[in-house]
């Protein structure tokens, strides 16, 4: 059985498409199919029904899965420790990143790793679905390690290291009745219409776990990307947010204050798997942003 083959099977299931399979792996769809279905062969069995809209797997398909990730991952440990041996990190990198992660200069670590470690291909990537998709990435092993903002208790079978924390404060336009007092009691939030990120967002999990603790209803109407459009709707009167601190700056037009009677500490961590031993790469990007992270300020 060949890692190529295995390494091919896999970028399909997860892409599940031959030809976003092929353009993540840079090579033509065709080698892919051929690599597939020489693997078949091997088994005996069909591992994935193909058909024109999407490509799924067997049962078959299925129980390969997750073996075959753990045979990558171990052959990718071998690399490092030959490569470790000669003096230098190879390999791939995977990442997951939020779109506004502010507490650490992200792209400053990643540029110093890039330094410190030309041979590593780095590869950063936001979720449409916010932490909660880089959760699932990880489990599925598409990413190594993942930043994410997740309140309340550890998600099974991850591992998680905290970096830095922030308070999320209530967003009000400058004419609002809110916005000349010193701060706001989550009660007085009740019934409000919001402006807020989608559900699987940690600032989200964050502000409707504290909602919920306090029994107070809220109404999300317009939902957002990234704080720039939330801050902009607030400012034109659509409706207040609930953001966090260390984004809003001095941004004109708008006032911020902190609530009262709730939990909103949004917190900022680094994932990985707790069952999964981090290559030798992932090693090095840990220590480097816990350096950065502990570092005094300049």
């Amino acid at each position: 059985m060949e890692l190529r083959h295995l390494e091919y099977f896999v970028a399909v299931a997860e892409e599940q498409s031959f030809t976003r399979a092929a353009a993540r792996l840079h090579i033509v769809q065709s080698a892919v199919s051929a690599a597939v279905k020489a693997l078949e062969r091997e088994l005996g069995t069909r591992l994935l029904d193909r058909n024109s809209k999407r490509v799924l797997l067997t049962d078959a398909g299925v129980a390969l899965l997750p073996r075959a990730r753990i045979t990558l991952d171990a052959a990718r440990d071998a690399a490092d420790a030959v490569a470790e041996v000669h003096g230098g990190l190879r390999g791939t990198l995977r990442l997951g990143t939020l779109t506004s992660v502010g507490l650490i200069d992200v792209a400053a670590v990643l540029g110093e790793f890039h330094r410190r470690h030309p041979g590593v291909l780095l590869q950063a990537t936001p979720d449409p679905s916010g932490s909660q998709g880089h959760l699932d990435a990880l489990r599925e092993r598409r990413l190594d390690l993942a930043f994410v903002s997740l309140p309340g208790p550890r998600p099974a079978g991850i591992e998680l290291t905290k970096l830095a924390t922030s308070m999320i404060d209530l967003v009000v336009p400058d004419d609002h009745a809110f916005a000349g007092r010193g701060s706001v009691p989550i009660d007085e939030l009740a019934g409000l219409h919001f402006i807020d990120f989608p559900v699987g967002y940690g600032n989200r999990a964050v502000v409707d776990r504290a909602f919920a603790a306090a029994g107070i209803p809220r109404y999300v109407t317009i939902q957002i990307a990234d704080v720039a459009t939330g801050t902009d709707y607030v400012r034109h009167g659509l409706g207040i947010a609930l953001l966090p601190r260390f984004v809003l700056g001095e941004a004109d037009g708008i006032t911020s204050l902190p609530v009262t009677g709730a939990d909103l500490e949004w917190p900022l961590y680094l994932a990985a798997l707790a069952d999964r031993t981090p290559s030798a790469a992932a090693h090095a990007l840990i220590a480097l942003i816990k350096r950065t992270v502990n570092a005094p300020p300049h």
